[in-house]
């Protein structure tokens, strides 16, 4: 077939078909019918005349040369994303464009939450969709699938700009009646509690990654998949947190909860850079500098973040 008579939207569903190996989840992905998407495949098998997928019992298989065609496929449909977003004009007023971004639920929380008002009162009929970062994050920032990652500049990837958004430290929290509290908090009366880490997706946060780097004679009790559940695991136990202190104020007026400096005695922690990173086709794209500046000056603003 020739390519002025193929239907490149075709080409995206077909990536999403090879990926899932199942219409229905295909079908989903792309916010197809099932009945749509079985019509695509049929209307790709005549145009590839290949099979792309077949029966198997229950399941669905790649035929051979399908799998040859994955990654020619999803390179050019990665191409191809980053050529219309570079050249798509914007304007926040009308455009209904959706802005993919990879954050923590601490980000969200501290950072997203509070500029949302702000980016749906200028851009109202912008989608924005919140992932949580996992081991694939860098490669869907490289494929073109993903805007912008929120993240530490220890998990940036590598050959992408990259921008400072704010700069955080860590604080000790805990149960407002927690007896620790009621002297200093001395390195034996620290230690003696038993503590709450957290790890997102089975990654270790930047103030456990950088506690495994130390000497660290902390009891981990109780370890959480995400950051915003800490304070709720705290309130009547003698459990302690290290926290991200614009996120341990945010609950403290929710809570019954106590802050502290992080202690002399435990190993210095650097504070935290919580970069915005994005793909370096994307960098001069008018969406995106929108979006990015508006997050940047959310970042740098104490009523946007508390201090």
């Amino acid at each position: 077939m020739r390519l002025d008579k193929f239907d490149l939207n075709l080409l995206i569903a077909l990536e999403l078909l090879l990926e899932e190996q199942n219409v229905t989840r295909a079908a989903q992905r792309l916010n197809l019918t099932q009945s749509a998407m079985s019509a695509a495949l049929g209307r790709l098998r005549l145009a590839l005349n290949d099979e792309l997928l077949v029966p198997h019992g229950r399941r669905m298989v790649a035929t051979p040369h399908a799998l040859a065609l994955l990654p020619m496929v999803s390179e050019a449909v990665r191409n191809l994303r980053v050529l219309i977003s570079g050249a798509t004009a914007f304007d926040p007023a009308t455009s209904d464009r959706r802005f993919e971004i990879a954050a923590s639920d601490y980000v969200a929380t501290v950072l997203l939450g509070p500029l949302l008002p702000r980016l749906k009162a200028e851009a109202p009929r912008v989608d924005i969709n919140i992932a949580l970062p996992t081991r694939q994050t860098g490669v869907l920032l490289e494929d073109g699938k993903l805007d912008f990652q929120l993240t530490p500049e220890q998990f940036l990837i590598a050959d992408h700009p990259s921008e400072l958004l704010f700069e955080e430290r860590h604080v000790v929290v805990g149960w407002a009646q927690n007896p620790v509290f009621l002297g200093d908090l001395t390195e034996e009366r620290y230690y003696a509690c038993g503590h709450v880490a957290v790890r997102i997706t089975g990654v270790p946060s930047f103030a456990e990654r950088h506690m495994l780097t130390t000497d660290d004679r902390r009891r981990i009790e109780v370890t959480a998949p995400s950051f915003s559940l800490v304070p709720w695991l705290l309130p009547g136990t003698g459990l302690l947190a290290l926290m991200h202190e614009r996120l341990a104020r945010v609950f403290a007026p929710l809570l019954p909860l106590t802050i502290r400096p992080a202690p002399a005695f435990l190993p210095a922690m650097p504070p935290m850079r919580e970069m915005i990173q994005y793909h370096a086709a994307r960098a001069s794209d008018a969406g995106m500098l929108w979006f990015k500046d508006r997050l940047i000056a959310a970042a740098r603003n104490d009523q946007a973040l508390p201090a």
